[in-house]
């Protein structure tokens, strides 16, 4: 019996296997506790679903940049303001507008945190609070122009398919960058051990920078799904944005531990599934939104500890 879970922990899907079976747990215990019909239901799960692949696109480009030591406390603010700048290019061109404006966004403020952080040499957690500050600012200019409502006609991304279609998109994306491209090896390569990756003639810098520019890019595609699910966003000021920057870090925590296992955007997906299925569950439960957090925050460090392997004198970052 010991030697067969030896096997099954060695297994690439191992991981995988575990999350869903977490999520079964998680579903049939909510089931039994919350009031009838108000939790778990099929087109409740799809809610649930909806709302985890929303920020499981962040927590995508989010990973590039955690994976190798980094933060980027700029998502929310870079969130809001790509929302923004959808709401006032769809006025003008339609869905084209819609798409383009908010990856084209993400990528120049992406490229901005990549720049800034290389020029500077400061660390990226300074840079990108900083800069947050200034993305807000921008955030309500846009929104004096251009509004901050999304017209029922081009809410599409909002909705079953094709917000389906773009998140997987997305996915396929970032997985292939991962599996497929230098990027995704030297990304992991860096992350593993920095001074090694940069012996062996990586550069370093210019990797960091694609990671931000990456990162901003999937957070443009984040706002698609955003602003078409809500409909509308208001601009947040004196880093009031910094809140939307915590869900998808939670997913891309689930990629980073599930890593070991080589699927760490299915993770991240299966991830963010559970935390809204979660989330939901506590609604429905009437447990006060504090509780919920410390609850949910919980749950994520019992699980990254479970799948981390500590080893006895090892230095811990």
């Amino acid at each position: 019996m010991q030697s067969i879970l030896q096997k099954a922990k060695q297994s690439q899907w191992f991981g995988v296997g575990l999350l869903v079976l977490i999520s079964l747990v998680c579903w049939a215990l909510f089931m039994v506790f919350c009031p009838a019909d108000t939790f778990g239901s099929p087109d409740k799960l799809l809610t649930y679903l909806q709302r985890g692949l929303i920020y499981a696109v962040g927590s995508c480009g989010l990973y590039f940049i955690v994976v190798m030591g980094l933060w980027d406390f700029s998502i929310g603010a870079m969130l809001i303001l790509s929302e923004l700048m959808g709401v006032w290019a769809s006025q003008s061109f339609g869905y084209l507008g819609l798409i383009v404006a908010p990856i084209v966004c993400g990528f120049v403020l992406g490229l901005a945190n990549g720049v800034t952080y290389r020029v500077l040499r400061i660390p990226s957690l300074i840079v990108t609070v900083g800069l947050s500050l200034l993305y807000e600012s921008f955030g309500v200019f846009v929104s004096n122009v251009g509004g901050t409502r999304l017209s029922d006609s081009f809410n599409a991304f909002g909705s079953y398919p094709w917000n389906l279609i773009l998140a997987l998109a997305a996915f396929f994306l970032c997985g292939f960058i991962l599996k497929y491209t230098k990027v995704g090896t030297y990304v992991n390569a860096i992350g593993t051990n920095e001074l090694t990756a940069k012996n062996m003639g990586v550069n370093v810098d210019r990797y960091k920078m694609i990671a931000f520019i990456l990162c901003g890019t999937f957070c443009g595609i984040m706002g698609i799904l955003y602003i078409s699910y809500g409909t509308a966003q208001t601009p947040q000021t004196g880093m009031l944005s910094q809140a939307l920057n915590f869900t998808p870090l939670m997913g891309t925590f689930f990629g980073l531990a599930f890593r070991k296992y080589g699927h760490p955007i299915v993770a991240i997906v299966i991830g963010e599934f559970l935390i809204a299925m979660m989330l939901a569950g506590f609604v429905a439960l009437n447990v006060p939104g504090t509780i919920n957090n410390v609850i949910t925050g919980a749950t994520l460090i019992i699980i990254v500890s479970l799948t981390t392997k500590r080893v006895k004198g090892a230095v811990v970052k």
